[in-house]
């Protein structure tokens, strides 16, 4: 599909399509995501709210980034750093910034949807089990409800909301749409780990960190497939036709390393989202593209850049055998959960 087909997302294509509908439905029935027709509009400008909200406080900035600060001093403390430590911690950043620190140990509530987005992963297969899920939204309610909620849970209780609207499940979608982020910024830390000088730069400046997270979400996207069902008759380049209903798929994986197209296909080359070139394709989309685009995009990136900024300085080299160097291309998938790494001398010497 070329570039300038989905570039029609917004009039021809709906993210509500079958098969999103059938997996999210397991844990998030009514997000925004996969809600159809005039609804929609009212739950985005409801998420829209609710993340500008937080965008506007420095409340939720300042609580983010102790989150992040105090969740990650245990990774500094030790010398080797294995995914199971770095995303134990990254869900204790993720639960607190999205239901408050009281969420900081519900660990089930992570179990839950876990557990649920399991199931989704079958779509209509797999049968649907309503009492976690009502436990799990039980639970979501619950730091809604305090006295003085915090997170995202503070802005959604701030922001006026009809029952259709029904906002814990958008705040649902937040937190199982984070989940992503530990898997590019584990990634991220093993390319910089490799790149000394890189390394460096992005300690020191935040917008080629965040140029890094993008560009490893770029080298191994972790939405595989962008699905879409059209809404109408679509007309295609070379005078072909898609009929209402047809399912439409971008593979990111391919577009993301079209090498016909981009000579920095398989490098690390975070420059490409600095100068405009990574975001002037819109078959790169590691946040998608248009009304689709993900709103928690900046909050997401600065979670992100937080949290690699507190974790570069510990001079971390890879003891596994993951090939991420610049000596060669990188390779077309990367296994994140064997990734392990040990500080670096100067750092244990420092403690």
């Amino acid at each position: 599909m070329s570039a300038a087909c989905w570039r029609r997302a917004g009039t021809s294509f709906t993210t509500a399509n079958r098969e999103k509908t059938a997996a999210l439905s397991h844990f998030e029935p009514d997000t925004l995501l996969i809600t159809p027709g005039a609804l929609k509009k009212e739950r985005r400008s409801f998420n829209e709210a609710a993340i500008d909200h937080c965008a506007a406080g420095s409340w939720f900035h300042e609580a983010g980034r102790a989150a992040v600060e105090e969740e990650i001093r245990p990774l500094l403390d030790g010398n080797a750093l294995t995914w199971e430590r770095f995303y134990a911690a990254y869900q204790r950043i993720v639960r607190r910034i999205v239901f408050g620190d009281a969420a900081r140990d519900d660990e089930r509530i992570t179990e839950l949807r876990d557990k649920l987005r399991s199931d989704g992963n079958w779509f209509m297969l797999h049968r649907k089990r309503h009492r976690l899920r009502t436990e799990l939204f039980v639970r979501c309610r619950r730091y809604i409800d305090l006295p003085e909620p915090g997170g995202l849970a503070r802005a959604v209780r701030a922001i006026p909301a009809t029952a259709e609207i029904k906002p814990v499940a958008q705040m649902q979608h937040w937190f199982f749409a984070f989940d992503a982020a530990p898997i590019s910024d584990y990634l991220t830390l093993g390319l910089l780990a490799c790149r000394p000088e890189q390394s460096a730069r992005a300690r020191t400046d935040p917008a080629y960190l965040r140029a890094c997270v993008l560009e490893a979400q770029r080298l191994w996207p972790t939405t595989l497939v962008l699905a879409r069902d059209t809404t109408a008759e679509t007309q295609w380049p070379g005078g072909w036709t898609l009929p209402a209903g047809a399912a439409v798929i971008s593979c990111s994986p391919f577009f993301h390393r079209d090498a016909r197209r981009f000579p920095y296909a398989d490098r690390f080359e975070p420059e490409v989202w600095l100068d405009g070139r990574a975001e002037a394709e819109w078959s790169i989309a590691p946040f998608s593209h248009g009304p689709a685009k993900c709103l928690g995009k900046e909050t997401v990136l600065s979670t992100s850049a937080t949290l690699l900024t507190g974790l570069l300085g510990n001079g971390w080299r890879i003891t596994s055998s993951h090939r991420l160097g610049a000596d060669r291309p990188l390779p077309r998938t990367a296994d994140h959960t064997s990734l392990r790494f040990a500080a670096g001398k100067r750092a244990v010497e420092n403690r």
